[in-house]
């Protein structure tokens, strides 16, 4: 029986087919993994179905059963996102740089697959599907593994995709299910064939991910946002942008999870926003000045530093811009954060000088997401420097390589003074 390695070794043998496919063939399979998951509806709803039963019995909280749940909205959404796929330019061997070093000798910077991509991810089975066709179109081929309160419903998506896919033309290592939980540590060993993880669930799930392998990991572990109404905010704005954040998908990582107000405006706004929060069943949890203004419940520092995923806000009055900049830096975990006001400077300010992968004005923290900002899907969102940041659409899933078209050229000619450059960019 073949080991994780030896699988993860032939997908990394074999990956190199993929990355050769024209975007003709990727764009073709594309359209048919679209095709038979319309298709294919009352069986993804019947495991699906399976699913959702067992985590009920298994009392899994109610953000997870949100993540969960696959209906006919989610499908919609997936097959919207492989459509805006499919209409994207294709991201592989585009040249980023042509430069002539000396007659005859040209490099050339150009895009290319990264490889074999590793990505494990917890109850979410659309993100199997964004996974599994942002791989495809950008030309990397990846091995999943999902969690095991969506076994089911992971099965009958992987089995679509794989099999449309290799109906249109696609080597059928393109795409890889791994179904046993403890093959995660055997994966986790593969530095020699999987080039990168991107791990999608908890905290504590990423953490593990992260210090248990050498293999490069892009991804975010919190997803702490927050929204900052300033002393120059329109409040007509500002109350359905916090209610948004908050409230419009709670279990989501961009969802915002504190809010600060200016204190020159608390007392206008909190007890307004709080009775429509209450309508939605948001709890809040308030710093001591927040409390004098609105019945809440105390907030302690520990809530400024939790993902709630959950109907709760924390909620704390500051003095300055300078306070809710220095407040989302210590506090926030660099990934959505969104400033409410019609002060230029106070809001170039944040935007500048807030640390996180997405800075917004008079925006919901909810738009930071690949399908809303027209990468047609998301790996994920990484909050990481390097590589990629933000939401991880195709752009995030190259890498680059330099070639270099020589006519014999040898570098002693050019330390021993014969030749020199003269670098001229010919695009």
């Amino acid at each position: 029986m073949s080991t994780i390695n030896d699988i993860a070794k032939q997908i990394k043998t074999d990956s190199f087919q993929l990355s050769c496919l024209s975007n003709e063939v990727r764009n073709t399979a594309l359209k048919e993994i679209s095709r038979a998951l319309l298709s294919n509806q009352s069986k993804i709803k019947e495991a699906n179905k399976l699913d959702l039963e067992k985590a009920v019995s298994a009392g899994l909280a109610a953000p997870i059963m949100k993540r969960l749940k696959f209906d006919g909205q989610k499908l919609s959404d997936v097959v919207a996102g492989i459509e805006s796929l499919i209409s994207l330019k294709d991201p592989l061997w585009n040249t980023l740089l042509e430069r002539e070093l000396d007659a005859g000798l040209v490099l050339k910077k150009v895009t290319c697959p990264i490889g074999v991509i590793g990505v494990i991810f917890e109850s979410r089975p659309d993100a199997l599907v964004q996974i599994a066709t942002l791989c495809l179109k950008s030309g990397n081929s990846a091995i999943l593994k999902g969690g095991s309160e969506a076994a089911n419903t992971n099965k009958v998506l992987f089995d679509i995709i794989h099999d449309a896919g290799i109906r249109a033309g696609i080597p059928s290592s393109f795409l890889t299910l791994i179904e046993n939980r403890s093959d995660i540590n055997e994966l986790l060993k593969c530095h020699e064939s999987i080039d990168l993880l991107i791990p999608r669930g908890s905290n504590e799930f990423v953490q593990y991910i992260m210090s248990n392998s050498k293999i490069p990991v892009m991804g975010h572990a919190d997803g702490i946002c927050h929204v900052y109404v300033d002393c120059d905010a329109d409040l007509q704005k500002a109350i359905p942008i916090v209610i948004d954040a908050k409230t419009q998908y709670v279990a989501a990582c961009n969802a915002a999870e504190t809010l600060l107000v200016h204190k020159n405006i608390a007392a206008g706004f909190l007890p307004a926003l709080k009775d429509i929060l209450k309508e939605k069943s948001v709890i809040l949890k308030g710093c001591e000045e927040t409390r004098k203004i609105i019945d809440c419940e105390p907030a302690e520092e520990k809530d400024f530093e939790t993902e709630y995923l959950d109907y709760i806000l924390s909620v704390k009055i500051i003095d300055s811009v300078d306070d809710a900049i220095l407040h989302i830096n210590k506090y926030g975990s660099h990934h959505t954060d969104s400033i409410i006001t019609e002060n230029q400077e106070s809001a170039e300010k944040f935007m500048l000088l807030v640390d996180s992968a997405g800075v917004y004005l008079n925006c919901s923290t909810r738009f930071a997401d690949g399908f809303r900002y027209g990468f047609g899907a998301e790996v994920g969102i990484s909050t990481g420097k390097l590589h990629a940041r933000g939401p991880v659409g195709l752009e995030g899933l190259v890498t680059y390589k330099y070639k270099l078209y020589g006519k014999g050229q040898i570098v002693a000619d050019y330390a021993e003074g014969r030749s020199s450059f003269h670098f001229k960019d010919l695009k």
